[in-house]
């Protein structure tokens, strides 16, 4: 799919350089290409390169876009231009050529329909549920907890607050499943029956009334814990709804304050794309839990992880900020003059780094070993190191493998990721975990866009996150 914006000035859905010569002669690419949605009139009304729809339509074709989407707006044009002899017949030729090898490969002449009874019996099937429940247990990463995680199936009571609470958050172009259970639902489906359950919604995603404040304040003043369902939706966050700040939207900050102050222990679950700051209410929770949008069985899986039945093992796939002011922020980025050091945020930057959390069980890492000093030429290079479950709690930790290449010819990362395995332990079980590099892992590009292996120190770093853990080095000669 070519993209919307343009490159050097150069629309991507009219830009020949990226689309034929990159695309199809560098890189071999022998499928087809359509548009982005309605990137090819916009070649006329937006990026004003074209001045008609028919002028917008022999960029696109002689670029390389074989389809356009979502409508025929522009390619309908495209007879009326070969026929006035302003366009060849072979473009048009070779874009069918390219969509028909596309259909001959899905094999849609010899089985052009789907059986509908078929799809619906495997729709939604138990099978596909305990992998959404699976899938959404795993993605989960948990934040923060001063013990107060796991709770007891037996506890007394517990407040479920929040605009997320019961309500279905699946993201961006998911279908909406009725089927979905949402977190009241999983805590409802977990509990025992004494334990007693109370619900308030409190406020809305991205409203700023606080008129649904008293009541989850009520709630929450009589429970023994305070469920807190707060973040993003649909509405809020996804395609074409970019947001000026990582804040929770609306009111929902001072929900969280309103609720701390009723003494009751606070635990935060957060339904969200995006990465969140925290800084004005981190310190007053008990425990934080970073749920993203789980998917049908969401509501389950939260509840497993609530209540102990599910160990969290869950990273960051990205970087968490203090400030929103501090994005761009990512861990393999190049070092520079000026410091990233933000006067807001001394000292460490992220609020959560890239590859954090945290478990229910306490892992220790020691015993850093690498097979040599250098690496031999055209060889390979071992690292291992103890990862110990020093807890009473079975689980799993990724262990997470990173280098830096110490002195290059041209700018290099501050770290980059390389390996990652993720390890079950038993209570007071230790494993040696042992990862292999080959010269391919500490090449590069250089400035002539050659993958070279410059001579030179390299740091290895095994740990949790990007942040945390034991370091060697090595020599390559």
């Amino acid at each position: 799919m070519a993209a919307y914006n343009s490159i050097n000035g150069i629309p991507s859905s009219a830009n020949r350089w990226l689309l034929t010569d990159i695309l199809r002669e560098e890189w071999g690419f022998e499928g087809f290409v359509v548009s982005d949605y309605g990137s090819i009139d916009a070649l006329y009304w937006a990026h004003s390169i074209a001045d008609s729809l028919s002028t917008a339509a022999k960029l696109a074709i002689e670029a390389g876009v074989d389809i356009e989407l979502p409508e025929q707006i522009c390619y309908p044009k495209l007879t009326e231009l070969v026929l006035k002899g302003v366009l060849s017949e072979t473009l048009i030729d070779k874009a069918c050529q390219r969509i028909l090898k596309g259909k001959i490969w899905l094999g849609l002449f010899e089985s052009p329909f789907a059986d509908p009874q078929k799809a619906e019996s495997i729709t939604n099937c138990e099978a596909h549920k305990q992998l959404a429940l699976e899938a959404a247990q795993k993605s989960i990463v948990l934040l923060k907890n001063n013990g107060i995680l796991p709770l007891s199936k037996n506890i007394g009571s517990i407040a479920v607050i929040g605009p997320n609470a019961n309500a279905t958050r699946l993201g961006g172009y998911s279908t909406f499943d009725k089927k979905a259970v949402t977190v009241l639902e999983g805590i409802k489906n977990k509990v025992s029956k004494k334990t007693k359950l109370f619900f308030a919604e409190g406020c809305k995603v991205n409203s700023l009334s606080k008129q649904g404040f008293s009541k989850a304040i009520s709630v929450a003043s009589k429970a023994d814990v305070a469920i807190l369902v707060m973040g993003n939706s649909e509405e809020v966050e996804g395609e074409n709804r970019d947001r000026c700040n990582l804040n929770l939207l609306g009111v929902q900050e001072d929900l969280i304050k309103a609720i701390v102050n009723t003494g009751t222990p606070v635990v935060i679950v957060l339904l969200n794309g995006s990465a969140i700051t925290m800084t004005n209410w981190i310190s007053d929770v008990d425990a934080v839990i970073e749920a993203w949008y789980p998917g049908e069985q969401g509501g389950n899986a939260i509840a497993n992880v609530i209540f102990g039945d599910y160990n969290p093992s869950g990273k960051l796939p990205i970087t968490f900020p203090r400030f929103t002011g501090q994005c761009p922020l990512y861990y393999n980025h190049l070092p520079c003059v000026r410091s990233l050091d933000y006067v807001e945020a001394r000292g460490r930057q992220p609020l959560f780094p890239f590859g954090y959390g945290l478990s229910y069980s306490n892992f220790i890492y020691s015993n850093l070993k690498l097979s040599s000093e250098t690496f031999p030429k055209n060889g390979e290079i071992t690292i291992t190191i103890d990862v110990e479950n020093a807890s009473q709690f079975p689980g799993e930790e990724i262990v997470q493998l990173y280098i830096r290449d110490i002195v290059s010819s041209i700018v290099r990362p501050v770290r980059e990721l390389k390996r990652f395995i993720k390890v079950p332990l038993k209570p007071g079980e230790k494993k040696k975990i042992g990862f292999t590099l080959t010269e391919d892992d500490i090449s590069f590009l250089d400035e002539k866009l050659h993958r070279i292996v410059e001579p030179g120190l390299f740091e290895v770093f095994v740990g949790k996150n990007c942040l945390d853990g034991l370091r060697g080095t090595f020599m390559f000669k």
